[in-house]
């Protein structure tokens, strides 16, 4: 049998996307931007092809970890069985601070509802945040998001 901590969802890396978990092991956000003379934008999801200058040149960046959150939800009751211990959790979309067209979702960590982490404030649109890599029980680490300024 099973336990509920194994049946959470897990990421599936494949080829394009595995560079961004390799550096989130070492605790690094890394996006992948063109690598063609002149272009140099930044994409996320990962692919081979750059959308704007349809080069295959591609380089993964450090980001700064740093963002705004855009949007947010607090799940409660939860859809899947494996997430009712954690139950209410807030989830986010958070726009990078150096590339506002990218945004990405992880739970909000260290604000007290259901992830036993402190206390905090709730989570606001436009409320600064960092990234905040944990290890999923699968071994990949996940990025989460942490307030700036509480």
């Amino acid at each position: 049998m099973t336990s509920p901590q194994n049946e959470l969802l897990q990421p599936v890396p494949d080829d394009d996307g595995a560079p961004f978990w390799e550096y989130a092991a070492r605790g690094e956000l890394r996006m992948q931007a063109c690598a063609a003379e002149g272009c140099g934008e930044l994409r996320f999801p990962p692919r081979p092809c750059c959308p704007h200058c349809q080069s295959f040149d591609s380089e993964w960046r450090l980001m700064s970890g740093r963002g705004r959150i855009w949007s947010y939800v607090t799940a409660h009751p939860p859809l899947l069985p494996a997430y009712a211990a954690l139950a209410p959790y807030d989830v986010v979309l958070v726009e990078l601070a150096e590339a506002p067209q990218i945004r990405l979702v992880g739970n909000l960590v260290g604000n007290g509802n259901g992830n036993g982490n402190g206390s905090a404030p709730k989570p606001r649109i436009g409320a600064a945040v960092t990234a905040d890599f944990r290890e999923h029980p699968d071994g990949l680490p996940l990025p989460h998001w942490r307030l700036e300024r509480p």
